[in-house]
């Protein structure tokens, strides 16, 4: 991946509108999800999209809210790791790994399949709400070269 040193497009400061409308969406998508599910799930996904900007933050946001620091080693290599995490979790991270590399084939229906059977149809649509949001954010981190450490949340 190449780094810059360039300024880039302050995305908040441009384009309110874009930038308020997408905290919206982001916070409606968490609504009634576990927080830490949440964290599991924007975890994985900034570890695919080589976003380390929104990886600091979700890791130090699942730290404070009283995660394991050890699972949070281990959601890289969940596959080898299961017994870190419930088949819940396991579902969600399957899922948001389709998703977020949804052009390397789309959503097998196992995937989905084995996400639909973990989750009520409310809950499987928040989680991937949860997923596009945190890769809308991932793609606009990683876009305007946001440097790790320094989460700008207002």
């Amino acid at each position: 991946m190449q780094t810059t040193t360039a300024p880039r497009v302050d995305f908040a400061a441009t384009v309110p509108k874009a930038f308020k409308a997408l905290i919206g969406f982001d916070s409606a998508a968490r609504e009634g999800l576990d927080p830490a599910l949440v964290e599991l799930i924007q975890i994985r996904s900034s570890q695919l999209n080589g976003c380390a900007y929104c990886l600091h933050m979700h890791v130090g946001d699942a730290l404070k809210a009283g995660e394991d620091d050890l699972r949070l080693h281990m959601v890289a290599l969940w596959r080898e790791a299961r017994h870190y995490f419930t088949p819940k979790e396991q579902a969600a991270l399957a899922l948001t790994e389709a998703v977020t590399l949804v052009s390397a084939g789309g959503v097998p229906d196992e995937v989905y399949a084995r996400a639909a059977a973990e989750f009520d149809e409310t809950e499987l649509a928040h989680v991937l709400a949860v997923v596009c949001a945190i890769n809308t954010w991932n793609r606009i981190a990683v876009s305007t070269a946001k440097v790790a450490g320094t989460d700008e949340r207002r």
